[in-house]
């Protein structure tokens, strides 16, 4: 009477077999022993080929994935217990045939009782002599040894199997010598490790005394960085980075950055800071100003002369300006214009048939209406 414990029909292995070529081997063996048996195939150099999918192994040995009866038929096919053959247009069946001379049809026998079906997308397709890593892989004393070599403890090499196995399970791909590409990563997982181990010890927060080494201070000077610029900025920088309390082992480097980001930022702007402020008591304007009021065929005496009236004005006045240099601009062009056109220019082609007295009159009542008239001001409060 079948057992509920026991519901399929169980898996007989030869205890020979499973001793001399593995335990995993005899399973798979056998299974694909059953399939060739009780499936009709075809002879050819007698040996009897059948087809098999993926998905079959994968229902006939539930308790495995695929990776796994991938990693043990190639183990089985390296034995010479078994041969395969890719199918081009199914590219998850392969021919099987167990390498065992037959000379017709093979007999069929009871079948192998399958548990339900469980999908598997992956497909492997070993080559030469690579195999798949199994679940409980462990690198040979060798590889340990050269890891030792290099400095490294038995403690960090073991503690990296298991990430190591997984990962490569995951991918499902094969290697000619797994302990080879664990050597590899052991290396380079050690490395790793040291380089971060190096800048934890040396990381350290921002304190109160902090100054950029000389060398730091060096390399911003011959970058054409001012000194005083330099050592200026640096009350500011420990402020900052006290405030936020991490922990970094290259200031000086950090330091480099910020001072070339905000030296950058000041020669950008220097000579055009749109920051209003209110005039100076003893501004005069730029050589630029005087260049561009050349280039209009204004007489820079005439410009000269009209510097403390502007500058009075705008210091009654108590406005700040971006630029001051583009409103004393503004404020000579209208005022020359003004002056080129005015009764006194106009009618001096007859001042000869004028007298003196006349002349004198009109001049005088020209200059009272210059002085009362600001329109030139009323226009700069525009820009």
């Amino acid at each position: 009477m079948p057992s509920k414990l026991v519901p399929e029909r169980p898996l007989i292995i030869s205890p020979t077999l499973a001793a001399t070529i593995g335990l995993e081997e005899a399973v798979l063996l056998q299974v694909l022993a059953d399939i060739t048996a009780y499936r009709q195939g075809s002879i050819s150099d007698q040996l009897n080929w059948v087809q098999i999918s993926d998905p079959e192994l994968v229902e006939a040995l539930p308790f495995w994935t695929l990776v796994d009866i991938k990693r043990v038929e190639t183990s089985l096919r390296g034995l010479g217990m078994i041969l395969t053959q890719a199918q081009t247009d199914q590219p998850d069946s392969y021919l099987y045939a167990i390498n065992e001379k037959v000379s017709g049809g093979s007999q069929p026998v009871a079948p192998v009782v399958k548990s339900p079906a469980r999908t598997q997308t992956n497909v492997f397709q070993p080559s030469g002599n690579t195999n798949y890593i199994s679940p409980d892989w462990q690198p040979g004393q060798e590889w340990i040894s050269q890891c030792r070599q290099h400095g490294i403890p038995d403690e960090f090499t073991l503690s990296l199997v298991t990430e190591f196995v997984n990962y490569w399970r995951e991918r499902g791909q094969t290697r000619f010598s797994w302990g080879n590409a664990f050597y590899k990563h052991v290396l380079r997982s050690w490395r790793q490790e040291q380089t971060h181990k190096g800048v934890r010890e040396l990381a350290s927060r921002m304190h109160q005394d902090w100054c950029p080494s000389a060398d730091a201070v060096e390399i911003l000077m011959n970058a054409g960085i001012n000194q005083a610029f330099i050592e200026d900025a640096i009350p500011e920088f420990v402020l900052y980075w006290q405030e936020r309390g991490v922990e970094i082992s290259t200031w000086n480097t950090k330091f480099i950055d910020h001072i070339r980001r905000q030296w950058e930022k000041f020669s950008s702007s220097f000579g055009y800071d749109d920051t209003p402020r209110p005039i100076a008591e003893d501004w005069q304007p730029s050589a630029d100003c005087f260049d561009i009021l050349q280039l209009a065929e204004i007489d820079e005496g005439y410009a000269i002369s009209k510097v403390p009236e502007f500058v009075m004005y705008w210091r009654d006045s108590q406005q700040a300006r971006p630029s001051w240099n583009t409103m004393f601009l503004q404020y000579i062009k209208q005022d020359w214009a003004r002056r080129l056109q005015s009764p006194v220019n106009v009618e001096s082609d007859h001042g000869d048939n004028q007298s003196p007295a006349e002349q004198n009159q009109r001049r005088v009542e020209e200059r009272l209406r210059q002085l009362a008239d600001r329109s030139w001001a009323e226009n700069a409060r525009r820009w």
